[in-house]
């Protein structure tokens, strides 16, 4: 197994249920990058195995 993550699909029930950890704002998915995004926080937070990790620390920051 390399690590890598898969582009599982998401659930939409499981999306409407999730907020930004740091902002508790809305999230939306982006499924070229296959994360979930918090424009509030300017953070995208990475699905691997179709799970979202929701952790600040694994998040990528958005650009600009």
């Amino acid at each position: 197994m390399s690590g890598a993550s898969t582009n599982a699909p998401l659930d939409p029930r499981l999306l409407s249920m999730l907020v930004c950890p740091l902002t508790k704002g809305p999230l939306t998915y982006n499924d070229q990058t296959n994360e979930l995004i918090s424009q509030q926080a300017g953070l995208a937070f990475p699905i691997r195995d179709g799970i979202p990790v929701m952790l600040p620390e694994e998040a990528r920051h958005l650009e600009g």
